[in-house]
This record gives C-alpha cells, sequence and structure tokens, in this order.
C-alpha cells in the first residue's frame, strides 16, 4: 500500500453510522462468513442508525475495549480486547473489517499491529496476548503470522458450519517477542507507508 494511514480511534456517533452502513445494514453481509459464522444468532441487521444506536451493539462498539479502525480517515472496521481470564492476565484481541474491497490489502495487519501496541503500552503488567481464529479463515491465520505470532493450539474439527468440520486455532505472542519484531520491522519498514499510533 503506497501513500495509505491506518489509525485507530476511538467510536463516536458519526463513526459508528458509517459503520452501521457497512456492516449492520443487511441481512447476510458478507464479512459475517468469516467472522466465526457457526455463531448463527449473535448477529442482526438494523433498518437504521437510530435502530442501531438504540441497541446493545452501540454500548459494545463504544466500549474502551474496542478501538474504530481509520484507513485513511474513513472508518472502515474494528479492533477489539477481552479479558479470557483476568485474574490470570489472560487477553485476546480480534477484529473486523467490514467491506470486502478493504480485504486482503494489509489494512488489518497494520491495524492489529497498533493494537497490540497500544494494550503492551497501556498495560504494563501484561505478557502475553492472543487471537483465536477458525481454519475457514485464511486471512486471519495470514495476518496473525505475518506480526510474528506463533500457533499456540490447533483444536481440530470443533467448529461445524455448513455441513463441514472446521479447526480451532489460537495466536499468541510474547512482550519480548513483539518488541523484537517491531525493532525488526523498523529496519525494514517501507518509508512510504505511515502508521500513526495514537498513545
Amino acid at each position: 500500500m503506497n501513500n495509505t494511514q491506518v489509525e485507530l480511534v476511538k467510536f463516536n456517533d458519526d463513526l459508528l453510522a458509517e459503520i452501521w452502513k457497512q456492516g449492520f445494514s443487511e441481512e447476510k453481509p458478507e464479512w459475517k462468513n468469516w467472522d466465526g459464522p457457526y455463531f448463527e444468532n449473535d448477529y442482526r441487521s438494523y433498518d437504521s442508525i437510530d435502530q442501531f444506536i438504540q441497541s446493545d451493539i452501540y454500548s459494545f462498539f463504544m466500549d474502551d475495549q474496542r478501538r474504530c479502525i481509520l484507513f485513511n480517515g474513513d472508518p472502515v472496521g474494528m479492533v477489539g480486547r477481552y479479558w479470557k481470564d483476568e485474574n490470570t492476565r489472560w487477553l485476546e484481541i480480534g477484529i473486523t473489517i467490514y467491506n470486502p474491497r478493504f480485504w486482503s490489502g494489509g489494512i488489518g495487519s497494520l491495524a492489529l499491529k497498533l493494537w497490540i501496541s497500544e494494550i503492551f503500552n497501556h498495560l504494563s503488567e501484561l505478557e502475553h496476548i492472543g487471537l483465536t481464529t477458525w481454519s475457514g479463515n485464511q486471512r486471519m491465520m495470514r495476518a496473525a503470522e505475518k506480526l510474528g505470532m506463533k500457533k499456540e493450539a490447533h483444536v481440530r474439527k470443533v467448529r461445524f458450519w455448513k455441513n463441514h468440520y472446521f479447526d480451532s486455532l489460537s495466536y499468541g505472542i510474547l512482550r519480548e517477542e513483539w518488541e523484537a519484531e517491531l525493532l525488526k520491522d523498523s529496519e525494514i519498514m517501507p518509508r512510504e507507508t505511515e502508521i500513526t499510533d495514537l498513545n
């Protein structure tokens, strides 16, 4: 990607209006086929932005655990984080880019890079960040590997969808591994790619 800028910002009503159009105004959006499609009851569409704002999904996006992905200033998706076990400091992240025309261009990898850095900077006691996906989502698997995450678990045939079994895959990276990745990237990152960390 040449002359592009990827940023992470907190959601507001204007950003969410665009996210509603891209991700939650259709009955069967394309993105849902890759974002845990085997959870059939965790998505619904909204006929208007007002209906969307009055729903539970609105508070989900507005929570401090989520950020809006801006690509050249336009909202295209979200990153999030959640505790699998806060008592033991086990945290996982996720990402969704809603418009298919922004897939496979490196935007997701750049957004995840910013998000992992922000989390490690903000949670100084944290030593590990994880990401779980499924074997049907090759793009997510490639993104995790591109970021230097290691495959830590591979559970076979536990996601049944459309008469096929898929595997669950968990990736993770340690703080010292992430710092080494950033150091390596700083030596080879193309000059024309601008990444803005808002911390």
